[in-house]
């Protein structure tokens, strides 16, 4: 039987592994033509993104993922969010900084990595 003094306890590390679970947010890139899914770390504004690619035709394939380049690397704390536009052939995703109102577009450059634009509001 569980000690009552330990409830406490439990349900402090019940919310700490909930919050953990959410420390990134992940949005597909909007073009409907690219399996491309972007993510972003909601307390640096980190970015990182990967695709599926074929490798041969006897294989199930493979994920690429494309380390954060220029302006993507981990800045300011905030909440970071991603917002895919309406754009049906973009492949760019806007990262959305809650707290600041900073916005800054994120893209694959040169499929290799992920750079982001200046952020501006």
């Amino acid at each position: 039987m569980l000690h009552r003094s330990l409830l406490p306890v439990m349900v402090v590390l019940a919310c700490v592994g909930s919050v953990r679970a959410e420390n990134f947010m992940f949005a597909p890139a909007p073009h409907q033509e690219l399996n491309r899914i972007f993510r972003v770390d909601r307390a640096t504004g980190e970015m990182g993104a990967c695709n599926y690619a074929i490798k041969d035709e006897n294989s199930v394939g493979l994920t690429l993922c494309y380390p954060a380049g220029e302006g993507a690397k981990a800045g300011e704390a905030g909440d970071y969010a991603l917002v895919p536009s309406n754009h049906r052939a973009e492949a760019g995703i806007y990262r959305v900084n809650r707290r600041t109102g900073d916005v800054s577009v994120c893209f694959v450059r040169g499929d290799q990595e992920v750079v982001c634009t200046p952020p501006a509001r």
